[in-house]
């Protein structure tokens, strides 16, 4: 066994290919993708949704993923819930590795590590059962340590409580609205008590005020359950209303919207942002297409080094 206490020359070299790998360890990164691939073959015609997508997420974080339609973040948000799985590249979420993970595995992993919210609302609600049996439903197919049916109940009343819709307890889904029951399908995506929850369009199918609603009941899940909370979305509204939003182009991460607020001296509140270009492991960066189009770059650019940036401009000389 290893002395810790002095490293050897194997451990020296364990530890770098540690840093230069992904760990399922990392107790502060609950979700980390690295040159993740996913490639769909349809009538013999490939086609590579993710190319390469480099993603970390910390735990307690709400972000918001965003790009057009093909760009690969659905695919991104099918393989974390475990209802995909990538062509290659590594992808962890809450120290399981879902390459190597075994049906059984899988369906533990579906169960208890991630929740799962579906744009359509049909979709997450069985409607012959109530709100509260739709949320105890999840736990009563884990029985996830002996919970007793009581134990099942005081759950469901406690997230919808928390998502103040416990009047709705005993309404079937269509006796309730777009809105409600988009917050009962997040009560049962947190049912048991996931690391992790994804929400894919959740504010697709409603009106603005109703989806400002929905997207605080994911703020309270993520602020209040500390739930580490991952959501693709087209809604301007909900994607700055994040501290990070990563925008995904050509199946890859191309760049992120890192939102910082600060409070001065007479309590007024001040909301910052600042767009940044995804480095890759290999030095690779998607620019900004307004960026290339202002400037009319394509084809090849030219770079020089300076002391503290690396400057990117036109090739004139083609």
């Amino acid at each position: 066994m290893t002395n810790r206490t002095q490293p050897t020359l194997d451990d020296l070299r364990s530890r770098a290919l540690a840093a230069a790998a992904p760990t399922t360890r990392d107790h502060d990164t609950a979700i980390t993708c690295e040159r993740l691939v996913r490639i769909f073959t349809t009538d013999k015609v490939e086609v590579q949704a993710l190319q390469g997508l480099d993603l970390t997420v910390r735990r307690g974080d709400l972000i918001a993923l965003v790009g057009a339609s093909g760009s690969g973040k659905s695919t991104l948000l099918n393989i974390l819930a475990g209802l995909d799985t990538p062509t290659a590249g590594t992808a962890a979420v809450d120290g399981a590795d879902l390459l190597t993970l075994t049906g059984k595995d899988l369906l533990h992993y579906r169960r208890h590590t991630v929740g799962f919210v579906f744009q359509q609302t049909a979709r997450n609600l069985l409607p012959f059962l109530t709100a509260a049996q739709n949320i105890t439903l999840p736990m009563q197919l884990s029985a996830r340590g002996g919970r007793t049916t009581r134990r099942h109940g005081a759950r469901a009343t406690e997230l919808l409580e928390a998502l103040d819709i416990g009047e709705l307890a005993h309404r079937l889904p269509s006796q309730l609205s777009g809105g409600q029951q988009q917050r009962v399908a997040i009560a049962v995506g947190m049912a048991n008590a996931p690391a992790v929850l994804l929400a894919d369009e959740p504010t697709g199918e409603l009106d603005s005020e109703t989806a400002a609603g929905v997207f605080e009941a994911l703020r309270t899940v993520n602020r209040e359950l500390g739930v580490t909370t991952v959501v693709v979305t087209h809604d301007p509204m909900v994607a700055a209303e994040v501290r990070r939003t990563v925008a995904i182009r050509d199946g890859r991460t191309s760049s992120e919207v890192l939102r910082r607020t600060t409070t001065d001296a007479d309590g007024q509140e001040t909301t910052t942002e600042r767009e940044y270009v995804m480095l890759d492991r290999t030095g690779r960066v998607q620019l900004p297409a307004k960026f290339l189009a202002a400037l009319g770059m394509e084809h090849r650019v030219a770079t020089d080094l300076a002391a503290d940036h690396i400057r990117i401009h036109p090739d004139h000389h083609e």
